[in-house]
């Protein structure tokens, strides 16, 4: 029973140590990631949910498509890969460890056949003079030596850079460290949405779980604006935002201006420029194709009406000034669309100023003039609100992780034995990477080695 038990342990052991488990679940994490840009996190737009199917939608809505990086098999990947990491770490970090921090100093015979760099000098002299020669050469072009004496024998050790040995779990460390910051983001964090009239104040957001969550302050719209292009086309929309701390305004965030790509950011909250549009009433005329006996009619913006003969009217936008988008027409206009009792539906434009350009509507109002009066302009700034305070530990993760990658590749752990005895100075080297520049290296230092011995020598 004892041996049934330590071999399933050792399974669930294996299964963890397992790399073909670590590139499983990167490329399960790739994928996934995919879906995520792929298809729409949060809220649904109405257009997205015009495209699919009510089937595909409940199938997405179950395998939690839509919050992807908060369903629990999302979790569930990054905690497999973590335990991954670490089971792997574990494994082989102590052999490491122990080749960094009491590493071989004494170069025997057996050990020597192991080394990729191996040459002999013959020197003549007081050993002790020798290794003190051999000891400036180390010191002066490499690093300095640990000296032991063995049965008559002197043995130099020196190395460089032993640490990089540890840069591959620098590099895992940076990823456990990356998934605690979006952990951290995820339960103590959030995203939502909140729309800001010109003028008005807001202290709660709407989170996509349609949770109202409160921000400790309140953000004021002082004011929105539109630059476009000469054909209409939005160029920027920016909104002008004040912080305020018990009804007053904080320094330094007093009409602080928020465009795309420009986000204002307090306490840790940052507000992002995301979407406009218009508030306010909007007033229109009914009348016999004459203009006479008028009715009005009040629409709200993005608001809906019935006509007279049962259609719908539907407000889509306003301006007042028509010349920007129709040259040669002046005055406000309104957009409608019409949805008639047919089934049809007819977007046209409804104008201030123009009743006989009006009159070529009277098809889809059931024949009635209908005529724009104006209206309140009041603008309101979208904004997506977000707060993340798992992103500096992200930060610090990634960073640990670009200096793990540096050292795991670009550098070096260097290892140069030398053994004196009875005459003879053999010097060996091992490197963990690039060995053909440490053997130019290795050639260069027993050139030198050479030099100094023999110059000693001959005196």
């Amino acid at each position: 029973m004892t041996t049934d038990k330590q071999s399933g342990f050792q399974l669930i052991l294996d299964f963890f140590y397992s790399l073909k488990l670590t590139m499983l679940l990167f490329i399960a994490l790739a994928v996934t990631s995919i879906i995520g840009t792929v298809i729409p996190q949060g809220s649904l737009s109405p257009e997205y949910l015009h495209t699919i199917s009510q089937s595909r939608l409940k199938l997405y809505q179950n395998l939690g498509f839509f919050d992807m990086y908060h369903s629990w098999w999302f979790i569930l990947l990054l905690s497999l890969l973590s335990i991954n990491l670490i089971a792997c770490s574990i494994r082989r970090l102590p052999g490491i460890w122990k080749l960094v921090s009491r590493p071989v100093m004494i170069m025997d015979d057996v050990f020597e056949k192991t080394l990729s760099s191996l040459t002999t000098i013959e020197a003549q002299g007081d050993a002790r003079i020798i290794r003190n020669q051999v000891d400036a050469v180390l010191t002066a072009e490499f690093s300095d030596p640990v000296i032991t004496e063995k049965d008559g024998t002197f043995h130099l050790f020196a190395q460089k850079t032993s640490w990089s040995r540890l840069a591959v779990y620098a590099v895992h460390l940076s990823v456990l460290v990356i998934f605690s910051g979006a952990i951290i983001g995820s339960l103590f964090g959030y995203k939502g949405f909140v729309n800001i009239p010109e003028g008005k104040s807001i202290d709660t957001v709407m989170s996509r779980a349609k949770k109202e969550i409160g921000l400790g302050f309140a953000v004021r719209c002082e004011k929105f604006s539109i630059a476009h292009y000469p054909n209409g086309t939005p160029k920027e929309f920016k909104s002008i935002l004040t912080v305020l701390e018990n009804d007053r305004p904080v320094e330094g965030y007093d009409g602080v201006p928020v465009i795309v790509n420009d986000p204002l950011t307090y306490k840790g909250i940052t507000f992002y420029q995301s979407s406009y549009g218009k508030l306010g009433e909007h007033e229109f005329t009914l009348s016999d194709p004459d203009g006479s006996n008028p009715q009005p009619l009040r629409l709200k913006s993005g608001g809906s009406a019935t006509l007279p003969d049962g259609s719908g009217i539907c407000l889509q936008h306003t301006t007042q000034d028509i010349s920007r988008f129709l040259p040669g027409i002046s005055g406000p206009a309104a957009q409608v669309e019409v949805h008639q009792a047919n089934g049809v539906t007819k977007p046209f434009i409804v104008y201030a100023n123009n009743p006989a350009m009006n009159r070529m509507n009277l098809p889809y109002t059931g024949g009635k003039l209908l005529q724009y009066r104006g209206g309140e302009e009041l603008m309101y700034t979208g904004l997506q609100v977000a707060k993340d305070p798992g992103v500096w530990v992200v930060w610090l993760g990634c960073i640990l992780m670009l200096a793990g990658i540096y050292s795991a590749f670009f550098m070096s752990h260097r290892r140069i034995w030398v053994r004196i005895e009875n005459g003879t100075v053999t010097v060996g080297g091992h490197a963990s990477k690039n060995q053909g520049g440490f053997q130019l290296f290795m050639e260069q230092l027993t050139t030198k080695l050479k030099d100094q011995l023999s110059k000693e020598g001959s005196k």
